[in-house]
């Protein structure tokens, strides 16, 4: 297991259509980030529209949208892979166009 000391925290971001995240971190790490395959279920829904997507912002440390969703930055910052456990159950589903 990875031994994280401290945790990234998101300085700044910017939207790359149509679900694609541009991200700098407090680290100097910058990374682009294609949420196109995880922009599904109660939570997700609301950002399939691009008006509520653009609204990301940062909160603490990481991105969040007004719906309270917010994602994990150690993920966004590439050290560790999403858990996909849920998703997997849903693989016929396809991802948002």
């Amino acid at each position: 297991m990875k031994k994280i000391t401290k945790i990234p925290r998101v300085t700044a971001v910017e939207i790359r259509p149509p679900f694609g995240l541009h991200l700098t971190f407090n680290d100097g790490v910058v990374r682009d980030v294609d949420l196109t395959r995880d922009v599904w279920g109660p939570m997700f829904e609301p950002l399939q529209n691009p008006e509520f997507f653009a609204q990301v912002a940062i909160k603490d440390g990481t991105v969040a949208w007004p719906n309270g969703l917010d994602l994990d930055p150690l993920v966004l910052h590439g050290d560790f892979e999403p858990d996909r456990r849920a998703s997997d159950s849903n693989s016929s589903r396809s991802a948002p166009r």
